[in-house]
């Protein structure tokens, strides 16, 4: 019971990260939003909880498990409820940020109470089932999503939280013991700092693109506080006894790569899934519902890896694994740089595939070098930056690609439109539409190609990130054979 009481918990969380990715459209045009600014619906969630995750482990020390668990829950549960009655984008991505906030501490610490009820022989096994379990809710969300928005409403996106919320909050309080309460100290000033780093880092990137980035006194005004907020945090890191994250364990050049490694997949993970919505939805006219269900391929595809490459690790060199995985993400990225608009569903969904695949596989062994060369006593601090980074890469995956989707979509139209004459061969049939009306049926196609093209260019710079991920696998040093056990719990 307790096993399934913090499951469910942890499902909610994974399952928002992907269940209001094909609601966007639909959210777009209800709260009267751009496609650009949507994206802080999915950011504010994410920034909210690469902010909060480090804080995990101390809020669990000096409050206990248990509180921290309902609190979360709770609060979780709530701010659901404030995203499915809100009226206004400021609202969904204020209860979005307090969503992220509330959920960040459920994934360490259910890991961390299944670590106590389970036997250590048998922690690898638990790991196993728990990740199994988190993996449901990305290859849900998006066909649950799709279902209610076609079916209902935008809205029961975040209400069908509540009564998953509801039971989880009476399981925390029936089963899930309690933990000591002790006092620690902690690098508020540090945390204070990276926080406002990255709160004004995310800014940039997301109001960049529309407020022609530099030129604006905003943009401008965020870049010089990310900049002191970076250079602040940095200097206090290095010259207090206890700082908030050492930067000594970046020593370890396992880590470091894995590091850099997981960034660049995070990018990769929540980008494509925030591009392929409104591209299927917008330019291909599928339902909200066949998105979700043209989505899902890719979940299916990390599962299967994890199954899979689960069972490799230990017994083949990591870096080979490593290697297949990103060679198998950047095909599929390719891929889908032969998009069209006239293609079918199979294209769509065997991308996917193999793109969730090639994630899980390289996923699985890059966490197990990053950590395979640290002591123990580091796990916890490592864990928690590692967590951070890759939360980040999310982040700043989403706003980038939405930030060059928008840009270029502009620059592309300006070319294609510079081309077209009265006199062109190449100007469309406009089906005997003259004078006003035919411009804006050639506008519209002149603007739906531009957008074919722009998202193109995405998966193709995508495409390059991983690709230049190969060469860190130089540096990368082989710990030997990695028992399975140490393996699963470490990846997990």
């Amino acid at each position: 019971m307790i096993a399934l009481t913090v499951m469910s918990a942890t499902i909610l969380t994974a399952l928002d990260t992907t269940i209001a990715n094909v609601a966007l459209p639909h959210m777009q045009g209800s709260l009267s939003a751009s496609q650009d600014q949507m994206t802080w619906a999915l950011t504010s969630y994410i920034i909210a909880g690469a902010i909060m995750t480090p804080l995990t482990g101390w809020l669990a020390d000096r409050f206990g498990r248990k509180p921290l668990f309902l609190f979360s829950v709770i609060g979780f549960t709530i701010a659901s409820a404030l995203c499915g009655m809100a009226q206004s984008l400021p609202q969904v991505v204020a209860f979005r940020l307090l969503q992220g906030l509330c959920g960040a501490s459920l994934f360490p610490m259910s890991q961390a109470v299944l670590f106590d009820i389970y036997p250590k022989a048998q922690a690898g096994r638990a790991m196993a089932i728990w990740g199994m379990g988190v993996g449901l809710g990305p290859m849900l969300g998006p066909v649950v999503g799709g279902w209610l928005t076609d079916n209902y409403s935008w809205r029961w996106v975040f209400f069908v939280n509540v009564p998953i919320g509801a039971l989880a909050v009476l399981g925390v309080l029936a089963y899930l013991p309690d933990t000591r309460h002790t006092r620690k100290s902690f690098d508020f000033f540090g945390y204070a700092m990276l926080a406002l780093f990255v709160g004004t880092l995310q800014m940039v990137l997301d109001r960049g693109p529309t407020k022609d980035w530099f030129d604006s006194a905003e943009i401008q005004l965020e870049a010089i506080l990310a900049a002191l907020a970076l250079y602040l945090f940095i200097v206090h890191t290095m010259t207090v006894d206890r700082p908030f994250i050492r930067f000594a364990l970046f020593k370890d050049r396992n880590y470091l790569s894995g590091n850099v490694m997981g960034f660049l997949m995070g990018m990769v993970m929540l980008a494509v899934m925030s591009l392929l919505a409104p591209f299927l939805q917008g330019l291909m006219h599928y339902s909200v519902l066949q998105s979700g269900y043209l989505m899902s391929s890719r979940s299916i595809g990390t599962m299967v890896s994890m199954l899979v490459v689960g069972r490799m690790v230990g017994r083949i060199d990591a870096r080979l694994l490593i290697a297949t995985g990103l060679g198998l993400t950047a095909f599929s990225l390719w891929q889908m740089t032969q998009y069209n608009l006239s293609m079918d569903t199979w294209p769509i969904m065997l991308p996917g595939l193999i793109m969730g695949f090639g994630l899980g596989s390289a996923m699985v062994p890059s966490t197990t070098l990053a950590f395979a060369t640290l002591v123990p006593a580091e796990f916890n601090e490592a864990t928690a930056l590692y967590a951070l980074v890759r939360n980040l890469g999310n982040s700043v995956g989403i706003s980038l690609m939405q930030g060059l989707l928008v840009h270029n979509m502009q620059t592309v139209h300006a070319s294609l439109a510079a081309h077209i004459t009265p006199y062109s061969r190449t100007t469309p049939h406009l089906a005997g539409a003259t004078g006003t009306k035919a411009m804006e049926l050639l506008n519209q196609q002149v603007t739906t190609q531009a957008a074919l093209i722009a998202y193109i260019d995405d998966f193709k710079f995508l495409m390059i990130a991983i690709l230049m991920t190969l060469p860190l696998l130089l540096f990368v040093r082989s710990p030997g054979r990695i028992k399975k056990e140490i393996a699963t719990v470490v990846v997990e």
